[in-house]
């Protein structure tokens, strides 16, 4: 199994390092080696700043790809607007065990980030400054750098700063997490949502961006725009911080500038020749399979027309000796962990989604896999934060990538490779024993059928057996017949007892892994085939 990755991989650089200079001369800059390196830094004025970034093209490098000059000027109108004073946030919490980008910077390069956060302070007249993250090693290294510079959280203080601490889980990194957390309450999602713009941290507009993100305005204002343009593709300009692990000899957090082919990126890492796949933008990004590979570069625009995605900067490979389907399982399970508990779509669709996966794996046909696509499409845009979305995507990415290991678990007896673990997680995260990959097979033997001469489409089996039947637009089962995945047993057997008209039962199934062949789909059990059938 791979283990997980340190907080500080190994830090290698592609070109002439921006973000990432003086890494070759000490271990972390604290402020007066920050300064020899990096120089001096001027203030800007509001939209001074705003048209810098714009002119960068500067998004945020935590997943969302905002534009930064947008936010920030929507941050200025707002307090404007109000009469108040607004607040700046650091963003680095990075809870996805397959992301290091941004704790490297923390560590090895605070002043950086501070940088282009003061810079966003004075510019915007904010008199708070909070850095979220949720390691230790990243609040130490932060601590320091504030203390350096004579920043505390005194209420005397012109500027009053402090680094806000939140449990390392996939939630706490959600900007309305890490504003609630702020302002004392859990590191959750709030379950409503409402523009940190516009009211943020203790009601005022909150400017809330990624690490990363500001340390790119740091870098920008330094050297000016042409300059920084100078590095990279011209629609994406500057440097991008890559987390590479997954299959690779050495896991590695890698500054490259836009437009540096993914394969090579790859090699230095140590990747499989020949990916079977990768998955890009981290837990919540896609899969894209190695004849892809060759075809994209790294930048946002090109990992998008690719069907991928650059995400939180995470890139993950795996080789072909894994079974891809079981290695998604693992992720799929810890994505479901790492819900906050508090709507419906997350709580339960993503243990559903899970289970689905599971159920293709055990062999449960294509009722199994019809299964799996419905519950991921429900629980999209349905949730209190992005968790939901993110995780769905990431399904129906790995569904529509492995289509050849999918036909071989849906339709035969499974692709015959167990699964390596080669995904990092989390000690103790999503990495449950027995996971189903070609070899193993734990299926269940019964089957539900539908005897078409009882139903009369009382449609009860739906409600309670959703894993299996669902209403067609007659408003019967669109089945006659499938397997129950094992986790469903118990309600089949409900689904049994409970039919008013007595039209189901539950047999042993004793055809052993055959592949599902579903009996035609009839209407009102009368013999015609529904439409579109």
């Amino acid at each position: 199994m791979n283990e997980a990755l340190p907080d500080v991989p190994e830090v290698r650089v592609v070109g002439l390092p921006q973000l990432t200079s003086g890494f070759d001369l000490v271990e972390r800059l604290d402020l007066p080696m920050h300064l020899k390196v990096h120089g001096p830094l001027d203030t800007l004025g509001g939209e001074q700043l705003a048209q810098l970034a714009e002119r960068i093209g500067l998004k945020g490098r935590g997943g969302a790809g905002f534009p930064f000059h947008k936010k920030l000027r929507s941050v200025a109108e707002s307090a404007i607007r109000r009469g108040v004073r607004p607040v700046v946030v650091v963003n680095g919490s990075e809870d996805e065990p397959a992301c290091r980008k941004d704790t490297v910077l923390i560590n090895r390069a605070p002043h950086l980030i501070l940088d282009g956060a003061l810079l966003c302070a004075e510019a915007l007249g904010a008199r708070t400054l909070v850095v979220g993250v949720t390691r230790e090693s990243t609040q130490r290294s932060m601590e320091a750098a504030l203390a350096e510079r004579g920043l505390g959280n005194s209420r005397r203080s012109a500027l009053r700063a402090w680094v806000r601490r939140n449990p390392v889980r996939m939630v706490s990194g959600a900007a309305a997490s890490l504003i609630r957390s702020i302002d004392g309450g859990p590191a959750i999602p709030p379950g409503r949502k409402v523009s940190a713009s516009r009211s943020g941290v203790g009601g005022a507009p909150t400017l809330l961006s990624n690490a990363e993100t500001f340390a790119q305005l740091a870098i920008a204002a330094r050297i000016g725009p042409d300059r920084y343009a100078h590095t990279g593709l011209r629609d994406e300009p500057g440097t991008v911080m890559l987390t590479v692990s997954g299959a690779v000899a050495r896991p590695m957090v890698i500054e490259v500038p836009t437009g540096v082919p993914l394969r090579y990126v790859l090699r230095l890492a140590g990747a499989p020749p020949v990916p079977q796949g990768v998955l890009t933008g981290g837990y919540h990004g896609k899969w894209i399979d190695a004849a892809t590979v060759d075809e994209a570069i790294v930048s946002r625009d090109s990992l998008d027309a690719v069907g991928g995605s650059l995400g939180a900067g995470a890139i993950l490979p795996i080789g072909q000796e894994t079974c891809p389907l079981g290695e998604s399982l693992r992720v799929a399970r810890w994505l479901a962990e790492e819900s906050a508990g508090q709507c419906g779509p997350c709580y339960l669709g993503l243990p559903a989604a899970a289970r689905g996966l599971e159920d293709v794996l055990d062999g449960g046909g294509s009722a199994a896999l019809e299964a799996l696509k419905q519950v991921a499409n429900n629980v999209k845009r349905r949730g209190a934060c992005s968790h939901p979305d993110g995780s769905a995507m990431f399904l129906e990415s790995t569904v529509k990538a492995f289509t050849d290991d999918l036909a071989a678990h849906v339709l035969g007896n499974g692709c015959g490779r167990p699964v390596k673990g080669v995904l990092p997680l989390f000690e103790g995260g999503g990495a449950s024993t027995g996971v189903p990959g070609g070899t193993e097979s734990g299926a269940s033997r019964q089957r539900i059928h539908v005897d078409w001469t009882l139903c009369r489409g009382h449609g009860l089996c739906a409600d309670i057996l959703p894993e299996v039947f669902e209403l067609g637009a007659d408003g019967f089962p669109t089945v006659a017949q499938a397997r129950v995945p094992r986790y469903a047993e118990g309600k089949a057997l409900r689904a049994v007892r409970r039919c008013p008209a007595l039209a189901l039962r539950v047999e042993e199934d004793t055809r052993g892994q055959a592949p599902e062949r579903h009996l035609p789909v009839l209407s009102q059990g009368r013999g015609r085939r529904a439409p579109g059938r």
